[in-house]
């Protein structure tokens, strides 16, 4: 096992009801600025049990966050938190809401240009950030239990990442009842984004973190074993989506991934095709993941046995033939959920995929992988073979 330091602060609110403990986790003299995306929580109630549980305190409105943040709408609200002397941020919605969030808590601090924040690494550079809060309602990213942050930028068709220590929320409220509103196709989306989550922190090489591999395989079994209750619309299924939005938050709250290689190439890839297409990112991850796994099969060959034996019961054949069917196991689970693995799936051409985004990574000298050595032309071999 590697060295690691582990740290992680966030509180953790969990069960029906918790909206109303806002109330004890905010201070009555702050000034709020809650944040949201489309609105959806002013239809689902969700809007209505924050502010009765924010009682009288002074709260300014921040909505239209969007799927993939925009660095351009977050700047708005950073103008709104240096302008009105906003105390405390309350994030209510899904990753997009709470990463967009995240940043606005940073950049409101920060003396320099907030885009070098996610480009240049200026966030180890801060010193403090706008304390905030979540409330989540589409469980996925794990950003309500972590410290990263994913921000787009339309205009440069650009999708960048930054970590800090200073963006962990002070707490989040999980209430699996929240989800109850939830297209399924958010759902499905979660689950997939959360199950690759914890393959790249997983399935790299061996370190003899036995610890962790189990904790990352439990995850993923209990991912695929709640994946049809959680799917589950009559009736909801409590249980379901409660395991889900836990076992979600799990598969990225830094503790897997701590004393282990990890890969991100996939999510490297998928933000590329998402800042070019516009694909909702759980659909890229899954039109990259299995093609990733077979072309650096021999790299990751022991991980994928393991992976095969634990996670699906895979123990006879030759290795070839059990990393095989490893690949073509992780691939019909997405399939189980009507989830594409294909970009030729949402009519994309692979090959012109391929070619655009090799360029892109190219221009960055952009190396991926838990060994480094997935490059640009890596990138756009794996795309091809997303067809």
């Amino acid at each position: 096992m590697n060295d690691f330091r582990y740290y992680n602060p966030t509180t953790i609110i969990f069960g029906k009801g918790t909206i109303a403990k806002l109330d004890e986790l905010v201070k009555k003299k702050d000034k709020i600025l809650l944040l949201y995306g489309s609105g959806s929580i002013k239809k689902n109630g969700v809007y209505d049990q924050v502010m009765e549980a924010l009682g009288k305190r002074k709260v300014l409105e921040f909505g239209g966050i969007e799927p993939n943040p925009d660095y351009a709408t977050l700047m708005k609200a950073v103008d709104i938190v240096q302008k009105k002397e906003v105390d405390f941020l309350l994030a209510v919605g899904g990753g997009s809401v709470i990463d967009g969030t995240k940043f606005i808590s940073i950049a409101s601090e920060y003396d320099g240009n907030p885009w070098h924040i996610i480009t240049k690494g200026a966030a180890k550079d801060c010193k403090k950030a706008v304390p905030f809060g979540t409330v989540l309602t589409l469980p996925a990213t794990g950003s309500e239990f972590n410290k990263g942050s994913v921000i787009s930028r339309r205009e440069k068709r650009v999708k960048f990442s930054f970590q800090s220590d200073l963006v962990f929320p002070k707490f989040s409220i999980l209430d699996p009842e929240n989800t109850y509103s939830l297209p399924i196709k958010q759902v499905r989306n979660g689950l997939v984004d959360a199950f690759v989550h914890i393959i790249e922190q997983y399935l790299t090489y061996p370190v003899d973190a036995i610890v962790q591999d189990r904790q990352a395989e439990a995850l993923l079994l209990a991912l695929i074993e709640t994946a049809p209750a959680a799917m589950q619309t009559d009736p909801l299924s409590y249980d379901g989506r409660a395991n889900y939005m836990w076992a979600a938050s799990n598969a990225l709250n830094t503790l897997i991934g701590s004393g282990v290689p990890q890969d991100w190439a996939t999510h490297n890839i998928g933000h590329e095709i998402t800042a070019l297409y516009g694909l909702d990112h759980a659909e890229t991850l899954a039109a990259v993941l299995p093609w990733l796994m077979w072309y650096k099969r021999d790299q990751k060959q022991a991980k994928l046995l393991q992976y095969g034996q634990r996670v699906f019961d895979i123990h006879e054949g030759t290795d070839s033939e059990r990393v095989d069917r490893a690949i073509e196991a992780t691939a019909q689970f997405f399939h189980s959920l009507g989830m594409p693995t294909a970009l030729s799936a949402y009519k994309i051409d692979a090959e012109e995929a391929a070619t655009i985004i090799g360029r892109r990574l190219a221009k960055r000298e952009w190396k991926a992988g838990e060994h480094k050595d997935i490059g640009p032309e890596d990138a756009a071999n794996i795309l091809r073979l997303s067809r």
